[in-house]
């Protein structure tokens, strides 16, 4: 189901034009509409989850966060993001250099969405 440009527009204004996972403001046409609890789309095969496909349940997203979460649950795709920096130390040398030169300094910060913090 295609959204209306009116409900597209309600989706983007839910926090106040800015992505509801990183924050950055979305501009144009350039964002998309992500589904918090996931549905699943794969060729040859009924949806799953339909019943998520609804307004409620639709956040507004930036495309590297849509792209990134894809059909991750909320919670999956915090654990999924704060994964990296094991991965970033065991595999990227010009990583561990950065730190190194304290270009980077690892903070150990839990993974909190804007919407988090907008709603609290």
């Amino acid at each position: 189901m295609k959204l209306k440009k009116a409900e597209r527009e309600l989706v983007r204004q839910k926090y106040g034009g800015h992505c509801a996972y990183c924050g950055v403001v979305l501009v144009d046409n350039k964002w998309h509409e992500d589904h918090l609890d996931p549905i699943i789309r794969q060729l040859d095969k009924p949806t799953e989850r339909p019943e998520n496909h609804n307004l409620a349940n639709m956040m507004p997203a930036c495309a590297p966060c849509n792209l990134s979460k894809g059909r991750q649950t909320l919670e999956g795709w915090r654990d999924w993001i704060a994964g990296h920096v094991n991965s970033l130390n065991k595999y990227h040398p010009i990583y561990r250099l950065s730190k190194a030169y304290g270009l980077i300094a690892e903070t150990g910060a839990p993974v909190v969405f804007y919407f988090e913090k907008v709603k609290a």
